[in-house]
């Protein structure tokens, strides 16, 4: 299943109005600071986990292309000080598609980053402007294209359902990027969270325009759609890939492998001593910092999972994905699913059995949250 590694930056420009990420601006950052808080995190966690070979590496945030190219190369030379890694190892950098992180494209690729995920959110200006982006399209096309001949493999986002979108302006924006696309597509749709500037404009009254239900579901099918033509179908509910071209860093969350998180407000999932372990961080970035230096560890929760809580987890994690999850698996992790539920969910379209594994179907992933909840109940 592999074994990955989630390190947070948790610094931004500014806030998206919808972004509900442990995300925080800055006046000034210490850069070096932070280079050996991350160090000391990955030598501490290296000796919990001797002898693991790691397979992915993903710079998260916040925005880690604020990150200098230096800071960065130094973490992947720590890491690679701490364990073995794959001959393939995957490393992902999570980028603003603005012309200051395009500049530091070159600097990555140097000090190992083999991926960029870029955050382009949308290619109407409008939009952008409502979603809160400092890059407008044409700053985002640039840095694609800058992205696209230093990067072998390049993935960018996109946020649909959004205030008075229609489904033919999606399709007619969804074409483009497809034509654009390298091999990977993040499509998401918009939520409205509490506590972030939406939810609070949204509880106000005053956040018009969102989508009903049933025509979110509409752009939610024309995704599918459009994406299967194009030869990037869906391999998860909202990522979207050419054969081969998978987020492998991302398929281990999703295949309830081990990854260790580190930074801010970052979660691991750790097999030690026969026992899946769950860890969190703290999550404010002074308080973090603070920890580490002084005590040693960010780390503030080092759980063992109840063996019913790992089987959840794996069904949850698994629907996700068009391959869907093996029963087998589940049961081996004390989770046996009833069968009539499981044939009550077939009869309505939501689930099906394929090559031996549980999948959900198109409409299922569309309804995951009620499918899970019907598998779940007493």
């Amino acid at each position: 299943m592999g074994f990955a590694l989630y390190l947070h930056w948790p610094f931004c420009t500014s806030k998206c109005p919808y972004c509900d990420f442990n995300s925080h601006v800055a006046a000034r950052i210490d850069q070096r600071r932070w280079l050996e808080a991350y160090r000391a995190e990955l030598r501490r966690v290296a000796e919990m986990t001797d002898g693991r070979v790691l397979n992915t590496v993903f710079f998260g945030g916040g925005t880690p292309s604020l990150m200098e190219p230096a800071v960065v190369s130094d973490i992947l030379r720590e890491v690679r000080a701490c364990w073995p890694v794959a001959n393939d190892l995957e490393v992902t950098l999570e980028a603003n598609p603005g012309s200051v992180e395009a500049g530091r494209f070159a600097g990555y690729r140097d000090a190992g980053v083999t991926r960029i995920s870029m955050g382009v959110q949308a290619l109407v200006d409008a939009d952008l402007r409502r979603l809160g982006r400092l890059h407008d399209v044409a700053e985002a096309l640039a840095a694609f294209a800058v992205a696209r001949n230093i990067f072998d493999r390049v993935s960018f986002d996109l946020i649909y359902a959004r205030q008075d979108q229609t489904v033919a302006a999606w399709r007619t924006e969804l074409s483009r990027a497809l034509e654009m696309a390298a091999d990977h597509l993040s499509l998401y749709q918009l939520t409205v969270e509490a506590g972030t500037a939406f939810g609070d404009r949204a509880a106000a009254g005053k956040l018009h325009g969102l989508p009903e239900e049933g025509l979110a579901a509409e752009m939610f099918e024309a995704t599918q759609e459009l994406c299967a033509v194009a030869g990037m179908p869906a391999y998860e509910i909202s990522n979207h890939a050419s054969p081969g071209a998978e987020s492998r860093h991302n398929l281990i969350y999703w295949r309830c492998g081990d990854w260790v998180g580190i930074g801010p407000g970052a979660h691991g999932r750790l097999t030690m001593a026969g026992r899946r372990h769950a860890t969190e961080t703290t999550l404010g970035p002074g308080e973090w910092l603070a920890r580490v230096e002084r005590f040693g560890s960010g780390e503030t929760v080092c759980s063992p999972l109840r063996p019913a809580d790992v089987g959840e987890e794996a069904l949850m994690m698994g629907l996700r994905l068009t391959e869907g999850v093996d029963p087998e698996l589940l049961r081996g992790l004390g989770l046996c699913l009833d069968t009539s539920k499981i044939n009550e969910l077939a009869l309505h379209g939501m689930l099906q059995k394929r090559n031996g594994r549980l999948v959900a179907t198109g409409r299922g992933r569309l309804l995951l949250n009620a499918v899970l909840r019907h598998l779940l109940q007493d």
